[in-house]
């Protein structure tokens, strides 16, 4: 798969500065609660965090900021928060802070313990670290903008200079990353793409008809879904693939496309509904009340480029852009990818799992995981649900993943090893996709979606699934709940075991599946 870069960013719909010396705690309420069930929480879990600071090694220096708040049927409140010390953000300063109906500590998953550093003064300027961040690139670079920050995820906490770094690809294509040079020595600490993207090609074109939501205006219809948040979708006009707004799709009669593409709305067709889908499945499925769980929607952006075979999430447009595709590749706006790339939007909201090494492979196997969800969701008898990504992009019908054996791709990884963090993140995904089939379906042969898949457990082991919708369940209450940033694959079993527990009970048939699902991949 191509990969491409976009910038992200993460905006909190509701912030509450939380320092030591004084609480300010904001409304932030999960869909469904009860009125002030979500200040309260966060207010229960504040007063947790102070008094447990040393858990996760609060300080005076330091100022949580909360990101979301929920709370299960049993009263326990998951708060999860990002920090600050000395008014600098802290890269892998995240945590989420577990009470129980009273308030009290259930414990802490913090992304990392230690984020103090000696001096917030710099050595090297900012302008030097720009320009040491911009020799990092391959890509032409734009801007190179640099912010100081702490920076937490390995070893010790270190002052840097963190840079975004923008430019254009050699496609022409947006490419970003973020750079992280120390301010003290000037040498790079890390660094990773801001943009996730995956290959793909799109009446609709693969569904057949499907219905459309259009608000009527000014005697014309629009192609704005007013009943799920205000979902638009624009032609791009084969813009270059940074733009950022295009022509809002209009037609006299409600009557969108023809199911060819020589139709420019036929492909809108597929991304508005690949939008309504993704909607409906996490509000459904979840309460999710759109991708922030802010009643909100992203906006699509259709025949974006000039072949470019390519869709793209991007946090900082808040919107899905979708190539064209050429060659075998047709538009890349089937149903999985419109539901893989939203989805990024939800981990971005969520846990922010970090675009490189383990988390980054996480962050996209949890797209290949809920974007085959959306599928399954949809029951659309031209796309039935399956565990392969991307098949109908692709005149082929070969898929960009294979789920039950990740390495058919020739690239991915079926197991865990210590050499999965430095593979692509499209191809480290592979061991989460892996554990995702093996817990929804078990090991062995069967027919899913016409399609025959065969899967084996890394240590031998002969598995049962316990289907697609628990499994589900467990990860995403693992991705709200449990996962932060730097969450690698050890991390990830440890989160879904707590999830499992919440959802099924310690030592369900659920919870032990799980289990053994990760020890077939080879994670223990």
């Amino acid at each position: 798969m191509k990969k491409s870069f976009i910038t992200t960013t993460v905006a909190s719909a509701a912030i509450a500065a939380i320092a030591l010396a004084g609480v300010a705690t904001s409304g932030a309420q999960a869909a469904g609660q009860p009125a002030g069930a979500g200040s309260v929480g966060l207010q229960r879990a504040v007063a947790a965090a102070r008094a447990h600071g040393n858990a996760f090694g609060l300080d005076n220096d330091q100022v949580l900021q909360s990101k979301s708040v929920t709370t299960d049927a049993d009263g326990t409140t998951h708060a999860r928060f990002d920090r600050t010390f000395k008014g600098l953000p802290v890269i892998g300063g995240d945590l989420v802070v577990h009470t129980d109906k009273a308030g009290g500590w259930k414990g802490v998953n913090a992304a990392s313990t230690a984020v103090r550093v000696a001096s917030t003064t710099p050595i090297v300027a900012g302008a030097a670290a720009a320009q040491t961040a911009a020799r990092t690139a391959d890509f032409t670079v734009n801007t190179s903008m640099p912010t100081l920050a702490v920076y937490a995820i390995n070893g010790p906490a270190r002052l840097v200079w963190k840079t975004q770094v923008d430019g254009l690809g050699a496609h022409h294509e947006p490419a970003g990353k973020v750079v992280f040079v120390d301010a003290r020595s000037g040498d790079v600490v890390d660094g990773w793409a801001t943009e996730q993207t995956d290959t793909g090609s799109g009446q609709s074109l693969y569904l057949g008809t499907v219905p459309v939501e259009a608000t009527l205006s000014g005697g014309s219809f629009q192609l704005i879904d007013g009943t799920r948040g205000g979902a638009r979708t624009e032609d791009a006009n084969n813009a270059a693939t940074t733009t950022t707004s295009g022509t809002l799709y209009t037609d006299a009669d409600n009557a969108w496309g023809t199911g060819s593409n020589s139709n420019r709305q036929t492909a809108a067709v597929d991304a508005a509904f690949g939008v309504a889908k993704t909607w409906d499945f996490y509000k459904n499925v979840f309460g999710r009340n759109g991708i922030k769980n802010n009643g909100v929607a992203a906006k699509s952006l259709v025949h974006v480029g000039s072949g470019w075979v390519n869709a793209s999430w991007s946090d900082t447009c808040f919107c899905m852009r979708y190539g064209d595709g050429s060659g075998s590749y047709t538009p890349l706006v089937s149903l999985d990818v419109a539901g893989h790339e939203m989805t990024h939007g939800v981990t971005s909201a969520t846990a922010g799992l970090t675009y490189s090494r383990e988390s980054g492979g996480l962050n996209e196997s949890t797209s290949d995981v809920f974007g085959t969800m959306v599928e399954f969701y949809a029951a659309n008898a031209a796309d039935q649900g399956d565990y392969l990504i991307g098949e109908k992009i692709n005149t082929s019908g070969t898929p960009l993943r294979w789920m039950d054996k990740p390495s058919k791709d020739g690239a991915s990884a079926d197991c865990w090893s210590k050499r999965v963090g430095s593979l692509d993140v499209h191809y480290s995904s592979g061991v989460g996709n892996h554990l995702f089939y093996l817990l929804s379906e078990g090991t062995g042969s069967k027919v899913i979606g016409g399609v025959t898949h065969s899967a084996t457990a890394c240590n031998g082991a002969t598995l049962t699934g316990i289907g697609h919708d628990a499994a589900a369940a467990i990860w995403y209450g693992a991705l709200t709940t449990y996962w932060t940033s730097s969450t690698n694959y050890a991390g990830a079993r440890t989160g879904m075991l707590s999830a499992a527990k919440d959802l099924y009970g310690a030592g369900s048939t659920q919870y032990n599946a799980t289990a053994a699902a990760w020890s077939g991949v080879g994670v223990n």
